[in-house]
């Protein structure tokens, strides 16, 4: 069984998918870009401002679904300019404290509304 996860919080989907899916004990949260929830703006001043924004969303969806960054195990991290990572990875770094997620990052030739950077995280829902 399924359980979809939607919060006013984050961004509304931009195409047949929801914020995230609980399945199996696990919470599947879709991608997030750097879009103001409130306003639809995309937020592209500085790569750190987006990478917050899109933290920021995948904070909302984790706490509708009841759970928190601790409970997350598995990141995807797109970039489209791999020049970026260190100050992603820290802004990033910032959310976690310890026990840190499996993770990946790669470098893809363009993203959702012309955005820099795009995560999707995987967490333990019990």
């Amino acid at each position: 069984m399924k359980k979809i996860v939607n919060t006013n919080n984050a961004p509304a989907p931009i195409g047949p998918y929801n914020q995230a899916v609980n399945a199996g004990g696990f919470l599947f949260v879709s991608g997030q870009i750097p879009m103001n929830p409130s306003t639809g703006e995309i937020i592209s001043s500085d790569i750190k401002a987006e990478a917050k924004q899109v933290m920021e969303n995948i904070s909302a969806i984790l706490s509708e679904a009841g759970v928190g960054f601790g409970d997350v195990v598995k990141t995807t991290i797109f970039l489209t300019d791999m020049q970026s990572f260190a100050q992603v990875n820290e802004v990033y770094g910032s959310y976690f404290t310890d026990q840190f997620p499996a993770r990946e990052t790669v470098q893809v030739a363009g993203l959702p509304k012309n955005v820099n950077v795009e995560i999707s995280v995987i967490a333990i829902k019990p």
